[in-house]
């Protein structure tokens, strides 16, 4: 009996013990869903019976130097529909036919499938979708949205870009600058039935957008019309196939203006200029081709404004003085090879400075012999010719240049005046600002600060600059070679008065040589003595006249004009 007992006092205890360790196990489990887990079982709860739509954020407003506004927001509305709410279809179909101007048939189609959700139409104007709205119709939502405006159209178009239907920057600065424009999307939370379906009476919880910051350029509108008019000119005077232009601060590379006419527009960036629809390919590579920047992404012969580079580097190693001599008879040979002078009659006697003056192709096959090929190509090194700008727009080109091992006396004497090589524009512009400041290679760009769309706090942006390139005094003799050019040289036509302006003209034979087909070019830079403002204009395929001391210079006079009395005022 004793034994009995006992048996049955330890069972009772056992199933004691067993109850206690399932209550505490119980109560563990109970205080760790409560406590540690309530906010993450809430929000899981929150996502069953809640759906999440987003609210676009508006993108930082871009601004040139002086605070205009180049690219903004526009307010829109996106329309969908949700199948379950819709009580009155052929209102609805009806309606956002008319009010969105879509055939009948396409909404209909989306009215009736059976979805959540589904987008009629996006980047819907809001006085459109407040008519919308107001016919209170329902199982119609209308969300609000922005889209890319661009206040001047088609300025500066190559530049700036675009933005897709999803307000992510494709092309120019508003890509590069994407991370920094964007902001971030905002967010409204309906709640739903067992279902998934939105209950249509219920509140709406909302958080709220926040815009991306802005960003400040270089640019200045000012400037940027007054070039992109002039290039507009001479596009239609010379009927030539484009004309591009830049305007730069050669002592910090602040890029004040870029033009590349014909410029598309920025609100319609996917319809066609006509000049582009009769290019081969298909539609795309047609738009690829319309929204190219040249002045970046294509290299080129520059002809003679690249003597400045030879000059320079034959002052630099005392390879040649001013009052040196030289005879031309209007071409030089070089080995097998006639190179005849743009003056077929030739300069006859003349000495360095008039053979910068008169842009003498043997003059500078001469001095490029003395100074040799592995110098040469050291000062291409130095003034930054072999690497490329680091300007802040995608898709910039690099410099096509011989090997040192494959540079004969033929191609050395064609390099020194600027054949047989390629650069890009904005290289030569690059090389020739260190040339004439002193001797600092600058970083030619656009963007200077942002400011923080919430703090407003401003961040200055700082670029690389390398010192030394050239020493004070070959720039200082440099400024007044060039200044000689303008003042009784080639570039007589780019003479402004009241100001004393340097430069060089030039006039590159298109490859394959042989086609008739040139670009003519002015490089210029004022004041004379210590540089401001530096251009480079470029017209492709002139027609009839093609000398750039001819149609070129008169172009960048032009700018000069306007934009040299603007800039002693600001």
């Amino acid at each position: 009996m004793i034994e009995i007992y006992v048996f049955q006092k330890r069972k009772y205890r056992f199933l004691f013990g067993c109850l206690t360790l399932l209550f505490c196990v119980l109560a563990c489990r109970l205080f760790y869903l409560m406590v540690i887990s309530s906010e993450e079982l809430s929000e899981r709860a929150r996502d069953v019976e809640q759906r999440e739509r987003s609210i676009k954020a508006a993108r930082g407003i871009i601004y040139d130097r002086n605070g205009v506004v180049l690219a903004d927001n526009q307010p829109v509305c996106t329309i969908s529909v949700i199948y379950s709410q819709v009580t009155e279809p052929e209102k609805v179909i009806k309606l956002l036919s008319e009010k969105l101007s879509m055939d009948e048939e396409e909404i209909r189609r989306k009215v009736e499938k059976v979805s959540s959700r589904e987008k009629i139409k996006s980047n819907v104007p809001k006085e459109t979708a407040d008519e919308i709205r107001e016919a209170n119709l329902s199982g119609v939502k209308v969300d609000e949205d922005y889209r890319r405006y661009y206040p001047y159209g088609n300025l500066a178009s190559k530049v700036l870009g675009f933005t897709g239907s999803d307000n992510q920057g494709i092309l120019g600065l508003e890509s590069r600058y994407d991370s920094v424009l964007k902001g971030t999307d905002g967010t409204i939370l309906t709640l739903t039935d067992f279902q998934g379906i939105e209950i249509e009476s219920a509140a709406e919880e909302r958080v709220e957008p926040v815009q991306g910051d802005s960003l400040y350029l270089s640019l200045d509108y000012t400037m940027q019309s007054f070039a992109q008019q002039a290039a507009e000119k001479v596009l239609k005077e010379k009927q030539a196939k484009s004309v591009s232009v830049i305007l730069m601060n050669p002592q910090n590379g602040e890029i004040y203006a870029m033009v590349n006419v014909p410029e598309y527009d920025l609100n319609e960036p996917y319809e066609l200029l006509s000049v582009y629809e009769s290019g081969e390919g298909s539609e795309n590579d047609k738009l690829n081709n319309m929204w190219r920047n040249p002045l970046i992404s294509d290299s080129y012969e520059p002809g003679s404004t690249f003597k400045i580079v030879t000059a320079t580097a034959a002052l630099e190693e005392g390879k040649v003085s001013l009052n040196d001599t030289f005879h031309c008879p209007g071409y030089k040979i070089v080995e097998d090879r006639k190179i005849r002078c743009h003056k077929t009659q030739g300069h006859g006697t003349e000495t360095f400075k008039e053979g910068v003056m008169n842009s003498c192709n043997p003059v500078f096959m001469e001095i490029g012999a003395r100074v040799g090929a592995r110098t040469m190509l050291e000062y291409y090194k130095k003034l930054g010719l072999y690497e490329k700008t680091g300007v802040d727009l995608p898709g910039e080109a690099g410099s096509i240049m011989h090997k040192l091992e494959n540079i004969g006396a033929v191609e050395l004497a064609t390099m020194s005046f600027g054949q047989s090589i390629q650069i890009t524009p904005l290289q030569l512009l690059r090389a020739v600002s260190a040339v004439v400041n002193g001797g600092t290679l600058v970083t030619p760009h656009f963007a200077i600060r942002t400011e923080d769309s919430v703090t407003g706090e401003i961040t200055e942006l700082a670029y690389e600059t390398k010192t030394g390139r050239v020493t004070e005094q070959t720039s200082e003799t440099m400024r007044s070679l060039l200044e000689a050019v303008v003042s009784e040289g080639t570039g007589k036509n780019a003479q402004v008065e009241g100001y004393q302006v340097g430069g060089k003209t030039a006039t590159s034979e298109k490859l394959p040589r042989g086609t008739g087909k040139y670009i003519s070019s002015f490089l210029g830079f004022a004041p004379a003595d210590h540089p401001e403002i530096m251009g480079l204009v470029l017209i492709d395929e002139p027609v009839g006249v093609y000398y750039g001391g001819t149609i070129a210079a008169p172009v960048m006079a032009e700018i000069f004009q306007n934009i040299l009395p603007y800039l002693d005022n600001i």
